[in-house]
């Protein structure tokens, strides 16, 4: 680890020459690109040059307490320091070993939110409208903004599916473990004996995909317009501003009709399409990958079963990492961050022991 971080600080040094030089200053391209370098391991470095000095103090402390010669007045507080100083370094060692951890260049976008009723009829509509309503809280929380792009309702005040996007910092990187089949055990409004149903409602959190991620070529594409079936005024119905993308392919099919502009609908349905066919080949390469698919907090497959929501127990249990909350109201109202801080954590553990 500490030749590791050697070369990191090095690399550091090296940039910061760089950047002094009046003919990279000249290049603003250049100069832009060495500027960012730096700043990704900036923090490693001043961490790891705190970790050096913290070691040469103890050091020196050491030494006061191995001479005979030293007053006793200073080797007592050479060995009051020791006890202040020896602790610190074990953590000051993991937080620099969590640094070093490859970090996943997609933790900082945007992502597209898809919710789909599973197994359970009218029931898993109602409770996947439920789970959209606990991430839009989360985000309100987070400040991030939420836009609805599709939505299929059913008859009783549920959702078929719907389709959203969220933007905001870190947005991937605090939702990318909820992919998934989420599980909900209750008694139904409409059941008359009282007995607990299960039903299913599956998750997929897709970041978005950038134009140089994914190339699609336009002969790959069948595109549909239709009239709106939304609120939107008095365009709805009278202009065929929704969108339905094909892509021929694979058979991913995109549909988008919250705005009244067809030419915005196909934008955005553009980058949901994207963002599928982007995940579609994450998801072949972690199955040809064997410590994927060992890893502690899942593989992040649709099909996967990951959480359960119990009402009669007012229990929500992620069984990737066996963490139960007692508290099912204050976690459907977006209080999810205790979920998401062990999902994290667990997933740092693996690839820390994967270093």
């Amino acid at each position: 680890m500490l030749k590791k971080l050697d070369a990191v600080a090095e690399k550091y040094d090296e940039l910061t020459r760089l950047l002094s030089d009046p003919a990279v200053a000249g290049n603003h391209q250049q100069y832009q690109k060495y500027s960012r370098e730096r700043s990704e391991i900036e923090d490693v470095v001043t961490s790891y040059r705190a970790y050096r000095d913290i070691l040469k103090q103890i050091s020196e402390a050491e030494e006061i307490t191995k001479d005979k010669k030293t007053d006793a007045d200073l080797r007592e507080m050479a060995e009051s320091e020791l006890k202040e100083l020896r602790p610190r370094i074990a953590q000051m060692e993991q937080d620099l070993r969590l640094m070093l951890v490859p970090k996943d260049p997609r933790d900082e976008r945007n992502i597209f939110l898809e919710i789909r009723a599973g197994a359970g009829g009218d029931e898993a509509g109602l409770f996947a409208a439920e789970l959209f309503r606990m991430y839009s809280r989360y985000a309100e929380k987070k400040r991030w903004k939420v836009t609805l792009l599709d939505m299929s309702t059913s008859g009783v005040g549920g959702v078929k599916e719907v389709i959203a996007q969220v933007q905001g910092k870190g947005v991937y990187s605090r939702l990318k473990y909820e992919s998934g089949v989420h599980r909900v055990q209750r008694v139904p409004a409409t059941e008359a004996s009282g007995r607990i149903h299960t039903s299913t409602i599956t998750v997929a959190v897709l970041p978005e995909a950038d134009d140089v991620d994914v190339q699609v070529e336009q002969k790959d594409l069948r595109i549909d317009t239709y009239c709106s079936s939304g609120p939107g005024g008095q365009s709805v119905n009278t202009t065929y501003s929704a969108v339905r993308i094909t892509h021929i392919p694979t058979g991913e099919v995109v549909a988008c009709q919250d705005e009244r502009s067809q030419l915005k609908n196909r934008e955005k349905a553009m980058k949901i399409l994207k963002s599928r066919l982007l995940e579609r080949e994450r998801e072949r390469q972690a199955a040809e990958t064997a410590q994927d698919r060992k890893s502690q907090v899942g593989s992040g497959e649709r099909s996967e079963k990951i959480r359960t929501y119990n009402f009669p127990q007012s229990r929500v249990t992620d069984h990737r990492v066996g963490l139960s909350l007692y508290r099912l109201d204050a976690v459907l109202d977006g209080d999810l961050d205790e979920f998401v801080e062990a999902l994290t954590a667990a997933a740092n553990a693996e690839r820390l022991k994967n270093l």
